[in-house]
């Protein structure tokens, strides 16, 4: 029997192949409203975060959701994801 593959996604924050279903995709829509998609199915561009609070500071200091998204980031939306994240845990 065949096995089925897993899809791998990078982090963001600590940059490490994982398999998709541990991450939390953040999402910009077409309206540049960024937020988290616990789905996975919401429209736009997505980025992986591990589902710790450590990894979402590590990719605020290094500006790597701003680089991967292509805009500014404000720190309301980093406190609202912070805050999902630790709803998580």
């Amino acid at each position: 029997m065949k096995q089925k593959k897993i899809p791998m996604r990078m982090c963001v924050g600590c940059s490490e192949m994982k398999p998709k279903k541990e991450l939390i995709r953040i999402v910009k829509s077409a309206e540049g409203e960024i937020s988290a998609d616990l789905t996975g199915k919401k429209n736009g561009r997505g980025a992986y975060i591990c589902k710790n609070v450590s990894c979402l500071s590590l990719a605020k200091k290094a500006r790597r959701l701003e680089k991967s998204f292509q805009c500014r980031i404000d720190d309301e939306v980093y406190q609202s994801l912070e805050k999902e994240l630790s709803a998580d845990e």
